[in-house]
């Protein structure tokens, strides 16, 4: 069957902060990951440059930092002043020992470093508001005061204005330390908000939202904590893994029919809070953690759980390894994410390095691109601009136990001043779609193919390892063109990007 594409609309300006990333003291992300003094590449502050180098090429905007689970048993003043009198801390999230070796002065380093702006979370699960805004008032304020002394003693006199902040982590759910009700939620997170304003009234808030569409309280959450919040954030958060069960590699690749559903129905929950108040404020989505994840074992039960074996340093904990369908979820998500540019102002892979990552490191060793690098390192540096809505008709059809009869491509475009890409996925995992692109909405005459990319692999469970780290990477997609109209070829399990340049 031919899938004929053509752009038919305009979504919405993408904030760049939707190709952000996420960064946990969590397992070997920190130490031994960004972090390892006696590696080879390490700098003078110990922070691995193969890596720097690697984030860099992800194309990363801003970074959500330090958690995660971890952020709600975290107190921030553990990780300012001389390293050698900073306290070894148990960290009760993921049962290991934290060193407190990097901080908010290092991690900030490493992210001038790699270009990235910090997205900064504050602990609401065991903490409170004066420890948020003590935290605040020594990461932004300009101000002669007992906190911005002992900043600048610590080598930072200036602020380091830090715009975003996240109101906790997903305290809807039993397992994160201090969790609430979404009415006690609320109230908190508006009591931090409005305290938070008062000391800086240029940063951006984010509320915690529901860490999953399939949680018993979705929806009822996100309405309860804006009725609390609704005037005191810009944001409410969305969390979502997706991973592969006894299998279903069919099921697994029109995930991102899920995120659609997720957008979709908070936006209506969020919407009716406002419809409610009369107010024409819209809350807009950070999706701050997604990703694929294989949390759980074919029989349901979760997968890794952690052992006490002695509150370890940096154990080696969620080192998932990621294959070609994996990379094409990946690239899927992407897609909708794009397709929902008017409301998702943001986003966060989650993780960055070792722990469910693009990016895997070695310890004295090297550092290299898992398959699912390359759809978000393609799609940050070329899905710029706007975002165009795609007309899709005559795709083959997959059938899905969850969502029905589903289109097997998936696909969004974007324009900015120098030119147009359009981002496209088979979702089939046993049909080649032939792909017609209409480029008459475009200006046919004056654009051409600058560049198209394809991940695919006649193996769609071909990895890239330590033993092989280049196994799988993206090759130059065939593209013919007929008069106005593109012609490809997507095979089954394949993501695919082509740059149309002036």
């Amino acid at each position: 069957m031919t899938a004929r594409v053509r752009v038919s609309g305009v979504v919405g300006e993408i904030d760049p902060r939707v190709y952000g990333g996420f960064v946990e003291h969590l397992g070997r992300h920190i130490y031994d990951g960004i972090h390892e003094s006696a590696h080879p590449s390490a700098d003078e502050e110990g922070f691995r440059t193969d890596v720097i180098a690697l984030v860099q090429e992800l194309g990363v905007t801003t970074i959500r930092y330090p958690g995660g689970n971890f952020v709600s048993g975290y107190r921030w003043e553990d990780g300012i002043g001389p390293r050698e009198s900073r306290p070894r801390r148990l960290d009760l999230a993921w049962r290991s020992t934290e060193t407190n070796q990097v901080g908010l002065h290092e991690f900030s380093h490493w992210l001038e470093k790699v270009g990235s702006d910090l997205m900064l979370a504050v602990n609401l699960g065991t903490r409170d508001v004066a420890e948020a805004l003590d935290l605040l008032e020594y990461a932004n304020v300009d101000a002669d005061t007992a906190w911005t002394r002992e900043r600048a003693a610590n080598g930072r006199p200036t602020p380091f204005g830090v715009r975003m902040w996240c109101l906790g982590n997903e305290m809807d759910g039993p397992w994160q330390l201090g969790h609430r009700n979404a009415e006690d939620y609320g109230k908190l997170a508006s009591r931090a908000a409005k305290a938070m304003r008062m000391l800086d009234p240029t940063i951006e808030l984010v509320a915690c939202g529901s860490s999953g569409r399939d949680m018993p309280t979705f929806g009822s959450w996100e309405r309860e904590v804006l009725r609390h919040t609704f005037d005191d954030v810009d944001f409410i958060s969305c969390h979502a893994y997706y991973q592969e069960r006894g299998g279903e590699a069919q099921e697994f690749l029109v995930s991102a029919v899920d995120t659609d559903l997720f957008v979709r129905e908070v936006v209506a929950a969020v919407d009716e809070v406002a419809a409610e108040r009369g107010s024409d404020k819209r809350i807009m989505l950070s999706f701050d953690e997604w990703n694929v994840w294989y949390q759980f074992a074919d029989d349901g039960t979760k997968a890794g759980d952690l052992v006490d074996d002695g509150w370890p340093v940096a154990p080696r904990l969620l080192e998932d390894q990621y294959n070609v369908m994996d990379a094409v979820v990946v690239g899927d998500l992407l897609i909708t994410l794009l397709q929902h540019s008017d409301r998702v102002r943001s986003a966060s892979l989650a993780q960055l390095v070792n722990v469910i990552a693009p990016i895997m490191t070695e310890p004295g060793g090297p550092a290299w691109r898992q398959t699912t690098f390359f759809p978000f390192s393609l799609t940050s540096r070329l899905g710029r601009g706007t975002a165009r809505t795609l007309e899709i008709e005559g795709a083959p059809r997959v059938q899905s136990a969850r969502f029905g009869d589903v289109s097997a491509v998936n696909a969004v475009a974007t324009t900015d001043e120098t030119g147009t890409s359009v981002f496209l996925a088979n979702r089939s995992v046993a049909e080649t779609a032939e792909v017609q692109i209409d480029l008459s909405a475009l200006g046919a005459a004056s654009v051409a193919v600058a560049e198209a990319w394809i991940v695919t692999d006649a193996d769609y469970r071909a990895a890239n390892t330590l033993a092989e780290p280049e196994r799988v990477a993206p090759q130059a997609l065939s593209v013919t063109r007929e008069g106005d109209v593109l012609h490809l070829s997507l095979p089954p399990v394949a993501w695919a990007v082509i740059r149309l340049a002036d």
